[in-house]
């Protein structure tokens, strides 16, 4: 595993000495432990650490508050190690982002495979929302150039293949993309409306 910079959220000095000790056996990371709950969404960002731990023993709508705040919109994976849990505290926690949430607490022994599996569960839920926004993108773009083929089509009486080849045409003549004169043209017929 390489060097992380890893924030440990945790009250209890003992269980952090635990946790750091656990963490170290793991690899050579730069460990932080932040005991106070209040600002941590300010402390974590200043620190912008590779992922976070968070060890509550009973975990609470504020430092769940908290922790949406600190990893809106999911900047980095998030582990919390809870001692019990509900439904609906579970629901709260996988929404405020965390990617890995393990009830009975925090176990040396467990740190590791957590840590593996909460930065790949990251990672893949990072890459799902980056093709998502592309997607959206793209259809954003064919929506934006079939208005345009439109308002060619209608400006000039010509059918759609034609619209389209226009566009091309004039997007390869200006060095820009199909999407962008479609835009501008989207744009300027509004203007004119």
């Amino acid at each position: 595993m390489e060097r992380l910079s890893i924030i440990v959220v945790e009250r209890d000095p003992d269980r952090a000495v635990r946790i750091v000790d656990g963490l170290r056996a793991s690899g050579d990371h730069l460990v932080t432990v932040i005991a106070e709950q209040t600002g941590l969404a300010r402390r974590i960002a200043e620190q912008q650490p590779d992922i976070v731990l968070i060890d509550v023993a009973d975990p609470s709508r504020d430092v769940l508050e908290e922790l949406a705040l600190m990893s809106g919109p999911l900047e980095r994976p998030v582990a919390m190690f809870v001692d019990r849990s509900d439904e609906q505290l579970t629901r709260a926690a996988i929404e405020a982002g965390v990617s890995a949430y393990v009830v009975d607490g925090l176990h040396r022994d467990r740190i590791k495979p957590i840590l593996d599996a909460a930065i790949a569960r990251f990672h893949m839920f990072q890459k799902m929302r980056a093709e998502l926004a592309a997607t959206k993108a793209a259809l954003e773009e064919r929506k934006i150039i079939d208005r345009a083929k439109a308002i060619l089509m209608k400006a000039r009486g010509i059918d759609e293949e034609a619209a389209y080849a226009l566009l091309r045409r004039t997007a390869m003549d200006q060095k820009r993309r199909v999407a962008d004169i479609a835009q501008q043209l989207v744009m300027a017929a509004g203007l004119l409306t």
